[in-house]
């Protein structure tokens, strides 16, 4: 049989442009790829730095990449480097990659038709995880609705501390507040000031509200619309991934803590009171959770306070928000997993549910995968540059978790070096969203079993 065109459907040509189909994924990928060309394009103009400071492409393509992938990392000052007009840039970036491509596309669409597409909701779908088509708007909407709110009162907050505490003038106290709190919401960890927070590391009236803003925006938006409904009481009951995402949040930002205050007690932390103490180790045990403000300096921190933030940073957050990481539904289903195998039952179960073998294996998948994108980048960095194994992993996995935590050596790294960043960071912002949505939508069912042997495990 053969087409209209005399093609047939079968032909190699048909085949390949099957292939080339834009799906949700690929589209959301794409998206954020021409959001971050754009973002380049507009910091490499003169207007975006400071009177006498040059920018290179390779110091805009990072600036932009990291702040559209809400990570942190940087190569140049923000405060001194860039212009008002820059730093609008990077905000209106964290911005965008917080919302999300789809999610603003969905809205320009309701704002100018009042309606989504059968396409943008496709792809809205795969970007925010709304669980089916008719719910994407309520879900767009209710992104952005939350989004403001949260960075509205966190900015006000921020406002009023530096206006009343620190004397800034009031136009700038409302700048840095609104910079610090988009940032913040966003998991970007992007500040105003040449030694991020460590300034502000004993005042509780900016460090709690950024932590405020950090743990909301990193939870997922899924979480949060859960947890709104049963505030407002029309919905009593949780969904497995709400239950799992709280449950395993609440002890990492305990035990987050904990470790950075056993560990720095004598080192770092020495000299702080110990209200100070437990201020900034509740800060710096979070804020590993993606978002990349820090309070203390990294590069004097103990190794063993290095490593755990490492694995913090490579957990990350909620699903469905913008927190990035290998997520904590799918570091809970493989611990989950583990103790089934150890007590030998037959199935995973998790709060009275049992958890499909599919979603078993896509956990496994995007945990593996992951640890590939950490060990490569950190192998090749490691044997081509004179740094430490310390640094150059905290570095590697900063960027990938898209954290932005440094200890100082991103603008010390070769431009070979800092483009593997940029591709860490792409690739940790997009990845999970892109690998996790094709193992969904792919599934190639056999016409035949073959048969079973065992290996030896272990």
């Amino acid at each position: 049989m053969t087409s209209r065109t005399g093609a047939s459907p079968n032909t190699p040509l048909r085949r390949a442009a099957a292939r080339a189909t834009l799906t949700p994924v690929r589209v959301v990928a794409l998206g954020f790829a021409a959001a971050i060309a754009l973002g380049t394009g507009l910091l490499l103009l003169p207007a975006a730095s400071q009177p006498g400071a040059e920018t290179g492409f390779v110091d805009a393509l990072f600036t932009a990449t990291s702040a559209m992938c809400l990570t942190g990392l940087v190569v140049v000052d923000t405060p001194t480097h860039w212009s008002g007009f820059g730093q609008g840039v990077i905000l209106g970036l964290i911005q965008v990659g917080g919302f999300g491509i789809m999610t603003m596309a969905s809205v320009v669409g309701l704002m100018l038709a009042n309606r989504i597409g059968l396409r943008a909701r496709l792809n809205a779908a795969a970007e925010v995880r709304a669980s089916g088509l008719g719910d994407v708007r309520s879900v767009v909407v209710g992104v952005i609705r939350i989004s403001i709110l949260i960075e509205t009162v966190t900015a006000v907050c921020l406002a009023a501390r530096f206006a009343l505490g620190y004397d800034e003038p009031l136009g700038r106290a409302v700048w840095l507040g609104i910079f610090h709190a988009i940032s913040a919401f966003n998991n970007a960890g992007f500040a105003l000031y040449s030694d991020n927070i460590i300034g502000f590391a004993d005042d509780p009236f900016i460090c709690v509200p950024l932590l405020a803003a950090v743990i909301l925006g990193g939870i997922g938006f899924p979480v949060l619309f859960e947890v709104g409904r049963r505030v407002r009481g029309t919905s009593r009951r949780w969904s497995l991934h709400t239950k799992l995402t709280v449950t395993v949040t609440a002890i990492l930002l305990v035990l987050g803590p904990a470790l950075v205050l056993l560990l720095e007690w004598g080192h770092t932390l020495r000299g702080h009171d110990l209200g100070a103490k437990l201020l900034v180790a509740a800060f710096q045990g979070i804020m590993p959770r993606t978002a990349g403000f820090n309070s203390v300096d990294y590069a004097q921190m103990d190794p063993a306070t290095l490593l755990v933030t490492d694995v913090l940073m490579f957990i990350g957050g909620g699903s469905g928000g913008t927190a990035g990481g290998i997520k904590v539904t799918t570091f809970a289903l493989l611990l989950f997993a583990i103790v089934a195998e150890v007590r030998g039952d037959r199935s995973v179960t998790i709060f009275d549910r049992r958890i499909a073998p599919r979603a078993q294996r896509q956990a496994l998948s995007v945990a593996l995968i992951g640890v590939a994108l950490v060990m490569v980048p950190t192998i090749v960095l490691l044997a081509g540059t004179a740094f430490d194994l310390n640094v150059l992993l905290f570095e590697v996995v900063s960027a990938f978790a898209t954290v932005g935590l440094s200890t100082g050596i991103t603008a010390q790294l070769p431009v070979w070096g800092q483009l593997i960043l940029i591709g860490l960071m792409y690739l940790g912002r997009i990845g999970s969203i892109t690998l996790v949505s094709a193992l969904a939508a792919r599934q190639r069912d056999r016409r035949y079993e073959l048969p079973e042997e065992r290996p030896f495990i272990g």
